[in-house]
């Protein structure tokens, strides 16, 4: 069963924030809020960590998952940004923004996309995970808590978290990873937006929260 953590949703306890990133920094799985989906994640550096949260998704590892920074300054040690992905990414962070981009040596292999070496980043605009993440001090995977599922053993109503309540989540995944992380606020259905910042010319590959202040962006 995994270990609960209650968090003050905008004032997260300083203390319980450093218990969960002891767990993480050990190889833990968790479950987490942030300001779009609830999320399944872990610390970027472990690599065991990032394998079960691969299974868990049943993504192959040809499939890029996303990573949660803490700043603009932070991304540009996981990725190239050029001058015009500078701006688009400053005028819309923290948000609900994923910005595709060329990875760096720092991204592990089993994050990147392997044919076109590129990686998903997000600067959220939630307080808990910017305290998980100033406090682990590395990035933080980010993958939708949505699941396929195949073993009947496992509820059927992972297949839908997104229509779920914050109890129901929570039974739901709580054999599936090792911590869950608890702010009493119920899960939302809004996904972030996709920009991909690879080419000369951006584009919005998903449209998610907050996508027609990036399409002002990126029409400039």
């Amino acid at each position: 069963m995994a270990t609960l953590y209650r968090l003050h949703p905008d004032n997260p306890q300083s203390r319980t924030i450093d218990q969960i990133v002891a767990e993480l920094r050990n190889g833990a799985v968790m479950l987490y809020p942030t300001d779009t989906v609830y999320a399944i994640g872990c610390d970027l550096n472990s690599k065991s960590a990032i394998q079960r949260v691969r299974q868990l998704k049943q993504l192959a590892n040809d499939k890029p998952l996303t990573f949660l920074c803490s700043s603009l300054s932070n991304i540009a040690h996981y990725a190239v940004v050029s001058d015009r992905a500078y701006r688009i990414m400053r005028s819309l962070i923290p948000g609900s923004y994923t910005f595709l981009l060329p990875a760096t040596k720092l991204v592990p292999k089993l994050v990147m996309s392997p044919k076109r070496r590129t990686t998903g980043i997000r600067v959220p605009d939630h307080p808990v995970c910017q305290a998980l993440l100033k406090a682990i001090d590395n990035p933080i995977i980010s993958t939708s808590a949505h699941i396929p599922v195949e073993d009947e053993t496992i509820p059927l109503k992972v297949r839908d978290p997104e229509n779920l309540s914050l109890p129901e989540l929570f039974d739901s995944m709580d054999r599936l990873v090792d911590v869950i992380v608890d702010t009493g606020q119920e899960p939302t259905q809004l996904v972030s937006t996709i920009l991909d910042l690879t080419n000369d010319e951006p584009e919005i590959v998903r449209k998610g929260l907050g996508w027609e202040t990036a399409a002002d962006w990126v029409l400039e």
